[in-house]
């Protein structure tokens, strides 16, 4: 299979054959320097605006052969790159292509003696493809960030000792140690008897997770709280984060690069004007018979082949996607590529993650409801005992409620593994906890807490059952807004949210801000599944999520999308859209302005292909020089300047 990738020109390329060096960095350069790329075009531009000077003035040392040897330096300077690559191509018999084209031209120029035209047209070529680079952030997907979260180092228990031993050595019911604060190395069992774990790589869910003896942990979870040991299930090769490092790279391989609308266009443009080229030498002969003249019919064909180049077209392209980019930019969207704007017109199906990119992933108190006791001293004397705590939940509990001033204590505070904090605060007896540490001591509650979606801190006071404290992770502000906006979108058939947490809790959420169907439950590998049965309906699908756990579905998407402000550096590296400002409601923003730069480059592309083709025609008739021609281009570049920056100064509401 063929390495087939889009340059900066827009041309499609097979097995590197379009490389041009014009724009060979991709890191980002500080404002104060330079970029080497533009060193030679400013300099030729310069002396070439003095060999010009010189001509016009009718300079006495400025004679043949000196305009050659001038204009045909910085031609080389300019162009060579592109004729040497041009040469390599034709010998693989690939002739319609962008580099043939404005090779064959330019040369041509430098043949009927139009030095500097030939040049300028070279010069305007090689601008366009920097005008691309900085328009177009050539970043590329990647998954070293991916392998950052592999362990590389294990504590192993052997024989009473610990040693120390790269993941892939540890075999099968081993026994490994994680510290706290440390990430799970193999998939295995718990042999400790409890641990809390944060599984926001697997899951994507901030809301830690609590263990006993005998359950299953992955590799990739944090341990919180307490040196764990672990019993291993799986190999270092199929553990379940490694499996997510094998579905971002099969998906890298599976998902079809966009071939850029420039690349369509030349496939077409190229091969006509080669042709009505040799049409205009040769057709004129069986019209005028003895009265042709080969050679004002060669010039003009040349002619007719510099007016051609398609500069007007490759620079007016770029710069409407340069407007469409620096409308995402200005409200806090980052396209990695121009491609990405034409595929978010075509997108139908939006799916999204929950956590992080829906909710804010913090978990705050959302009610407080109190039986038959004050309900501040209640909170109070919970917050007091929670305070022992560094559980999450129980940090939320303490952050809501004032206690620097309090003047109780807790005393006796024991933390019930999987259950919740017991403890005295002045003279009550507090329990706090999920609700089976009431059933633990046989206090009756409300058996209906049992089934509420959200997470709830049950309380019980002098054995008596108080009330409730429930916690949740709460919904971004412009959640509502955000599902609304794209509904609002005719394009959009579907919003579809995918998550890791239990399938109350989506639908809960979904219901509330009128998403069209939720699924819960999953891990990496079940979003993925759903996003390809989509794909397969033919749907193109846009999926946004913030997680590592997000990484693989991420990349198969048609348009992957990330969350910037709190996202992962894996998630955010693989997406193809960036929203750095975390607001879900930038989703039908991106989409809003890859409509409008779909529009803006078709009128680029119209009024670019419009006065080439009249000045085509009155170049083969004889009425246009290539001065005519270039100055056209210019003029039609400065257009698109201006109806590109106009897509800059739209609003988006």
């Amino acid at each position: 299979m063929k390495n087939t990738k889009i340059m900066n020109n827009g041309i499609e390329c097979e097995d590197n054959d379009c490389a041009v060096d014009y724009t060979k960095e991709t890191q980002p350069k500080s404002q104060l320097t330079i970029n080497k790329d533009y060193i030679i075009p400013i300099i030729t531009l310069f002396f070439l605006l003095l060999g010009i000077c010189l001509d016009f003035y009718d300079a006495s040392f400025f004679k043949s052969p000196l305009p050659l040897i001038w204009f045909g330096i910085l031609y080389i300077a300019v162009g060579g790159p592109i004729v040497k690559k041009a040469a390599q191509l034709v010998i693989k018999r690939n002739i319609y292509n962008e580099f043939v084209l404005m090779s064959v031209a330019t040369i041509g120029a430098f043949l009927i003696g139009s030095y500097e035209e030939g040049v300028a047209v070279m010069l305007f070529y090689v601008v366009g493809e920097l005008f691309q680079e900085a328009a177009v952030n050539k970043a590329k997907r990647s998954i070293e960030a991916l392998l950052k979260v592999q362990v590389e180092e294990v504590s192993v228990l052997e024989n009473g000792n610990i040693t120390i031993k790269h993941p892939r050595e540890v075999q099968i019911g081993q026994i490994i140690q994680t510290k706290a604060g440390e990430k799970i190395a193999l998939d295995g069992e718990l042999v400790s008897k409890d641990a809390v774990l944060n599984t926001a790589a697997l899951t994507g869910e901030s809301l830690p997770d609590n263990k006993v003896k005998g359950d299953m942990v992955l590799a990739g979870m944090v341990n919180l709280n307490k040196v764990i040991e672990i019993r291993t299930t799986n190999k270092y090769e199929d553990t379940k984060l490694s499996k997510i490092l094998k579905l971002v790279q099969e998906a890298v391989g599976r998902k079809a690069k966009t071939q850029l609308l420039i690349s369509r266009l030349a496939k077409i443009y190229t091969p006509i004007v080669f042709w009505l080229a040799i049409t205009l030498v040769i057709v004129p002969y069986f019209f005028l018979g003895d009265a042709y003249e080969f050679q004002m019919w060669f010039e003009r064909a040349l002619i007719f082949l510099v007016i051609s180049c398609p500069c007007a077209l490759v620079i007016s392209i770029p710069l409407g996607y340069f407007g469409g980019i620096g409308a995402g930019s200005r409200n806090g969207i980052l396209f990695k590529g121009s491609n990405f704007l034409d595929l978010m017109t075509k997108v139908d199906t939006i799916v999204m993650d929950k956590t992080g990119t829906l909710t804010k992933a913090v978990f705050e108190v959302q009610e407080v409801v109190a039986i038959d006791f004050d309900k501040n001293l209640m909170l109070e004397l919970t917050a007091l005992l929670e305070a022992n705590s560094t559980h999450p939940i129980a940090e939320a509990v303490v952050k809501y409620t004032n206690i620097e001033n309090s003047s109780l204590k807790a005393n006796d505070v024991e933390e019930i593994s999987g259950h919740g904090m017991k403890g005295k605060v002045g003279d009550y007896e507090v329990l706090a906890g999920n609700t089976k540490l009431l059933e633990k001591f046989k206090i009756p509650f409300d058996e209906s807490l049992k089934h509420n979606t959200e997470t709830i801190v049950v309380i019980a006071i002098n054995q008596k059952y108080t009330g409730y404290i429930t916690i949740a992770d709460t919904i971004k502000d412009d959640a509502e807004e955000a599902i609304t906006s794209l509904h609002d979108i005719k394009k959009i058939t579907e919003v579809i949210m995918l998550s890791g947490d239990k399938q109350l809790v989506v639908d809960k959420i979904a219901k509330q801000l009128g998403i069209d169907k939720a699924i819960g439950g999953l891990l990496p590998e079940g979003k993925i599944k759903e996003v390809e049965k989509l794909k397969k309906q033919g749907r193109i699908v846009a999926f946004i999520g913030d997680g590592i756990n997000d990484v693989p579905v991420i990349t198969i998407s048609d348009v992957g999308m990330a969350m910037g402000g709190l996202g992962s550096d894996a998630a955010i590296e693989t997406a193809d859209v960036v929203i750095q400002t975390d607001q879900p409601s930038k989703i039908a923003t991106s989409i809003k302005i890859g409509n409008a730069t779909n529009k803006i480059i078709w009128q680029n592309i119209t009024l670019a292909l419009g006065v080439k083709i009249l000045v085509l025609i009155l170049g083969a008739l004889g009425m246009a020089t290539m001065w005519e021609a270039v100055i056209a281009d210019v003029g039609v570049a400065l257009l698109a300047i201006l109806n590109a920056v106009r897509i800059q100064r739209m609003s988006w509401k």
